[in-house]
């Protein structure tokens, strides 16, 4: 989950037991479980997931509960530990990719998270698949979600600083993180409790199942004959009614499931998306076009950008147009020129660290005479086109454009763009081998080449 989660929640003296001792099977016992884990998977009919901390701490994530640990330290007052990265640039672990090719192989019916993170959804789960019982720290709502590329300020069901983007409805959204005193939501809850009826598999993943209600909605398989299973390296007060318990890592547990059903996890690809603004107006003799160049979030306008640390404002024509540099957000720029001219901007868009490449090139043409059409691609195929290429190139920078609209007071032409800021690639081999190294993405490091993602044909049962 996210320190600024932590820090937000409201103050109670008992969070329960922290800062408990870690267990690790043997390597020799460890195999032997997850070998036993993937025939029960391979064997269930309606397998359920349960998903807490633990599953995000390779993504950077500090847990609650372990030994370093948010609510371990504080309990000891000692200085909270410090995410790897920022919590808006967390991408999904290992665990969270395998969860995704369970999926679409038929095998995983439904997945019930504790976390706020969002990093289920941001690594393909889909939302009808997914209770999220506390929420989401990056997203607002209304009736419906938005997902966002930067850190909601608010917990508890607020309301926020931004409104919704349809001009027919305008309301301000809410904040969709639960605070100690909000009750879970009965539409996550409601299919979750559902999905655990059905179950005869519930696979509790990184959880110390300590928070109620929702530690005991595993337990809700049992009565039709369900068996629960726990991966989590402390003990949990569920271990008793567990049909298998795990101590080790998840996402080596995960791996070493997957090369056994042989299934691939594919790279996680991401990303992200931004608006480029031209407004023009006409100076008061009519002599030259006054146009104001903006880069913003796809989300508000007032919205951060919060993965382009800078953007570099250069012209094709070098010796016409003086270039600028925008260190401060919202990146605005201002000029003045003829009527008839068209000319190029060329936008360098410096990206913060967490993204996977230093930058990227966006070439803008500016015609002032040009009709006042506007399209729309098929979005979706866009992006899938762009995850492809990253995957095919091994790299990240691809970019393109997805839409372009037309507003005619002021005159205004925005154009929304798609770009792959990182590539994410997984070696389950190497962690069923014994090898506990996180794997690494692109940023000058190596990516596996194999280019056959899915399902095989033959599994090891």
């Amino acid at each position: 989950m996210s320190l600024g989660y932590a820090e937000k929640l409201s103050y109670i003296e008992d969070v329960g037991n922290v800062g408990m001792s870690e267990f690790f099977d043997s390597s020799h016992v460890l195999q032997e479980k997850i070998e036993r884990l993937a025939e029960m998977i391979q064997k269930s009919k309606h397998l359920v997931v349960f998903t807490g901390a633990g599953i995000s701490t390779s993504c950077g994530i500090p847990d609650f509960r372990g030994p370093k640990g948010i609510w371990t330290l504080q309990r000891e007052g000692k200085p909270l530990p410090e995410a790897s990265l920022p919590f808006h640039r967390a991408m999904p672990s290992m665990t969270h990719m395998a969860l995704v090719e369970l999926e679409k192989a038929g095998i995983l019916k439904f997945i019930i998270s504790q976390n706020v993170d969002g990093l289920h959804l941001r690594s393909g789960i889909p939302r009808e698949k997914l209770a999220e019982l506390h929420g989401k720290f990056l997203h607002g709502s209304l009736p419906f979600m938005y997902l966002r590329d930067f850190e909601v300020e608010t917990i508890g069901l607020k309301e926020t600083s931004r409104r919704c983007s349809d001009i027919k409805c305008g309301a301000k959204l809410k904040d969709t993180v639960l605070d100690w005193e909000d009750a879970l939501p009965t539409k996550e809850m409601l299919p979750a409790e559902k999905h655990c009826r059905m179950a005869d598999v519930v696979l509790c993943l990184g959880t110390s199942l300590q928070i109620t209600p929702a530690c005991n909605l595993p337990l809700k398989c049992l009565r039709g004959g369900g068996k629960i299973i726990i991966v989590n390296l402390q003990k949990t007060p569920k271990d008793k009614k567990a049909s298998l318990v795990i101590h080790g890592f998840v996402d080596k547990v995960v791996a070493g499931v997957m090369n056994l059903l042989n299934l691939r996890i594919a790279p996680y690809v991401r990303i992200d998306l931004l608006q480029v603004i031209i407004t023009q107006s006409l100076s008061l003799d009519e002599r030259y076009v006054n146009w104001n160049l903006r880069v913003a979030s796809v989300h508000a306008l007032k919205a951060p950008l919060p993965f382009i640390k800078s953007i570099e404002v250069s012209f094709a024509d070098a010796q016409k147009y003086k270039a600028a540099v925008l260190h401060d957000q919202p990146f605005n720029l201002k000029r003045r020129t003829a009527p008839a001219d068209a000319f190029e901007i060329l936008l360098k868009l410096n990206f913060i660290d967490g993204c996977g490449c230093p930058s990227i090139q966006i070439n803008v043409p500016v015609n002032f005479k040009v009709s006042s059409d506007c399209f729309n691609l098929d979005k979706d195929l866009t992006i899938r086109n762009l995850k492809e290429k990253a995957i095919e190139d091994l790299c990240c920078g691809q970019n393109a454009l997805i839409e372009r609209k037309v507003i005619l007071e002021p005159k205004t032409e925005v154009a929304n763009h798609a770009i792959v800021t990182n590539i994410k690639a997984f070696n389950s081999d190497s962690w069923s081998n014994g090898d506990v190294k996180h794997p690494r993405g692109v940023n000058g490091t190596r990516i596996s080449r194999k280019r056959s993602f899915g399902r095989k044909r033959k599994s090891r049962f």
